[in-house]
């Protein structure tokens, strides 16, 4: 009896083991092929995500340098300069160059022609007028000349800056910077040789206009010379005595 029993307690035994000892055993193949390659889908997917923000951190570091400005302005000096000259121009004296003001005293210090009633000293103030015209003229005109002188000296060291900062450029609003100073540089330097031009053809025209008009006051002292009393006839001059 006691050996049935136990006979009976050992298949028993045997009988809940061999399931478990089934249930470690079991592989799936199939189970795992398909968890490889979720694992390799989600690589994939992790490695697009990398290059991607990759992709981003380059653009972002690209849009930083087109947004970096040009580490130097040239537009002070620039103005600067530019007053100087602008200056000279409003301290000259003789004929302004103010249009109103300069018909005015054209007309009164330049005529064409002297009427009988001014007088031989009214006409000596006025070449003496016209002769100081020219003088200031002239003086205006040298002062331009020599202040264009030093701005061309200065202009070519902000040349040389603007041109190797323009080739070292890191990026779009830079190189826009440099390009804008250079063309500014140009700007100015054109209306300094206007403003030149300006000085030096009003001098030459104040000359040629005082010519006209010593012309115009020889023409009256000859006919007032040759019209009131006896004539001038010359006569030999007798030097010692002989």
């Amino acid at each position: 009896m006691k050996h049935r029993i136990g006979t009976l307690l050992y298949a028993v035994l045997l009988l809940a083991v061999a399931p478990a000892k089934a249930q470690i055993t079991v592989f799936d193949p199939a189970n795992l092929g398909q968890n490889a390659l979720t694992a390799a889908h989600t690589l994939q997917q992790i490695e697009n995500q990398v290059t991607q923000l990759e992709h981003e951190v380059t653009m972002l570091t690209n849009q930083a340098r087109n947004l970096t400005t040009l580490p130097f302005n040239i537009v002070s000096q620039l103005r600067a300069a530019l007053a100087l000259t602008t200056q000279l121009i409003s301290q000259a004296q003789g004929i302004p160059f103010q249009l109103t003001q300069a018909q005015s005293q054209f007309s009164r210090f330049y005529p064409t022609s002297y009427g009988s009633g001014t007088s031989g000293a009214g006409m000596a103030a006025d070449s003496l007028q016209r002769w100081l015209h020219s003088l200031q003229a002239l003086q205006t005109t040298i002062s331009m000349q020599a202040q264009s002188a030093q701005n061309l000296a200065v202009d070519e060291s902000s040349l040389a800056t603007l041109v190797g900062q323009s080739q070292g450029a890191i990026g779009i609003l830079q190189a826009s910077n440099a390009t804008n100073q250079l063309l500014a540089l140009q700007s100015r330097q054109s209306i300094q040789e206007h403003q030149l031009r300006l000085t030096q053809d009003r001098s030459a025209a104040l000359e040629q206009a005082r010519a006209v008009a010593e012309e115009a006051r020889s023409r009256e002292v000859r006919i007032r010379f040759e019209g009131s009393g006896m004539q001038y006839n010359a006569q030999p001059i007798n030097f010692y005595g002989f």
